[in-house]
């Protein structure tokens, strides 16, 4: 996974074409890049993402952020009270302790 200015950038190898393409992902509008080494993508990913800064404010737009930090989640009321229990427990809120778990069960994301 690459990374510029907050933005992630997954590349994959075609190995019929010989080139390797990408996506910004976590965003809406669609934002691609390619090359043939891995410094062309590493540079292509880079010119895409100021592209795109670029686009959004020619167009008096700003640009879409890939994740503003707020996620709304629904739960099964049995597991709202066990994450709740288990979060007092703690000494935690629940959002502080969510984060804790969830950072700890991605901590070889990325």
């Amino acid at each position: 996974m690459m990374q510029y200015k907050g933005y992630s950038g997954k590349v994959e190898y075609d190995d019929e074409a010989e080139i390797f393409h990408g996506e910004v992902i976590g965003l809406r509008d669609v934002v691609t890049f390619q090359g043939k080494t891995v410094d062309e993508i590493k540079q292509a990913f880079q010119d895409s993402v100021d592209d795109y800064l670029d686009f959004c404010a020619q167009l008096g737009q700003a640009p879409e952020k890939p994740f503003t930090g707020k996620f709304m989640l629904r739960l099964t009321p049995d597991l709202h009270r066990k994450v709740y229990v288990a979060a007092k427990q703690s000494g935690e809120s629940i959002n502080s302790w969510l984060n804790e778990q969830l950072d700890h069960l991605t901590a070889n994301v990325c």
